[in-house]
């Protein structure tokens, strides 16, 4: 699995894949949108780094390797479309989805916090979501099925969306810099990911604040 993924990672197709994984997770999200961005950026690093040899030669550097630019534009872009889709979706959903989401204690929890979160400005929960397993999902069909206008979403969905694809290419672009671009530089970035989400996590499961009485 690993060789494949090297071998995708120095492919044009690479792009197409990372957009189709980072679209398709927010249905799917068992699908693995955050280590191809890494593995990807990882090697976008080989192609601004070389390390010299004990005997003063420089190391080959792949002839293929992703624009960390492009890679960044095409997650980012399928990100907010994808976020989009699950809006709407659970937004025109009627009544079966309504009786999904009633089934969801996850999703019924996402659905009351957010139906005025976004309104009154506090929609960084979208961005923090982003990072949590399942957040992504959780959060866009949440906002949807409150019935939430797309103007007080999109911001949001967006502004997560620079967060998560800046972080997660971050981590594998300057991890592949500072740790080589090896598996074992790319499985610390993969770790650091994962324990943003365990930290996303945590923080949207915490009750929501009880109003002030007066």
């Amino acid at each position: 699995m690993l060789e494949s993924l090297g071998s995708l990672a120095g492919s044009p197709w690479i792009y197409a894949v990372v957009a189709l994984s980072v679209l398709l997770d927010v249905f799917l999200p068992v699908l693995p949108s955050g280590v191809l961005v890494i593995t990807a950026a990882t090697a976008a690093a080989a192609g601004t780094t070389t390390a010299a040899g004990a005997t003063g030669t420089v190391a080959q550097v792949p002839e293929e390797v992703p624009s960390l630019l492009l890679l960044m534009l095409c997650a980012f872009s399928a990100s907010v479309l994808g976020d989009l889709a699950a809006f709407r979706l659970a937004r025109r959903g009627g009544e079966r989805l309504g009786r999904a989401i009633a089934r969801s204690r996850r999703l019924t929890t996402a659905q009351e916090r957010l139906g005025g979160a976004l309104g009154g400005g506090r929609g960084i929960l979208v961005v923090i979501a982003r990072f949590a397993p399942a957040g992504r999902s959780v959060v866009s069909l949440g906002a949807g099925a409150a019935h939430r206008k797309v103007r007080e979403f999109l911001p949001w969905s967006a502004l997560a969306a620079v967060a998560w694809t800046g972080y997660s290419a971050g981590l594998g672009y300057f991890g592949g810099q500072w740790l080589g671009t090896t598996w074992i530089g790319a499985g610390v970035s993969v770790l650091a990911l994962f324990a943003a989400g365990a930290l996303a996590a945590y923080v949207i499961r915490r009750p929501a604040p009880a109003p002030a009485t007066v």
